[in-house]
């Protein structure tokens, strides 16, 4: 005979395994890699302790974003991304990505982020979010029109 707690346990484990790589992408791409890391795990944290709760949302992926992101705030001690990149490197990537990437809005960043580096399509950015597929559009084309313009290039 299975308890109660063990089916608990059995339905919080396909939860974790299916959300926790969207949502740490998406803390990820809005905090930075670290402080996003630890605010995903505090969020599932917070899923397991309110599990009766958060299990029977309709999105709990976006409200365990949410979470994440009011959890993101006790790590910050500095700003989110570093300054513009000095001279002397020889980056993988554009030095200044990161620098006009903090420029953008929270929303821009994470849904040119979790669209470009992670390759979610946009309903999938709308579900972690909690917003609509066309808010994402927007935030995506806004975002990566700030980008081009930042980094000085062109289509």
């Amino acid at each position: 005979m299975v308890s109660s707690q063990t089916r608990v346990d059995d339905t919080f484990t396909r939860f974790f395994t299916g959300c926790e790589p969207r949502l740490r992408h998406a803390l990820v791409s809005s905090c930075g890699a670290e402080v996003g890391r630890e605010a995903a795990a505090d969020a599932l944290e917070y899923a397991w302790r309110h599990w009766d709760r958060v299990g029977s949302m309709d999105h709990p992926v976006a409200y365990l974003y949410r979470v994440g992101r009011s959890a993101a705030r006790k790590y910050r001690e500095r700003p989110l991304l570093g300054e513009p990149a000095q001279g002397g490197r020889d980056p993988w990537v554009e030095p200044n990505l990161e620098f006009v990437l903090g420029r953008l809005s929270e929303r821009q960043r994470t849904a040119v982020v979790l669209r470009h580096s992670f390759g979610y399509t946009l309903d999938e950015i709308a579900d972690v979010m909690g917003i609509s597929v066309s808010s994402v559009q927007k935030h995506v084309d806004r975002g990566l029109e700030k980008l081009r313009k930042g980094l000085e290039v062109s289509r």
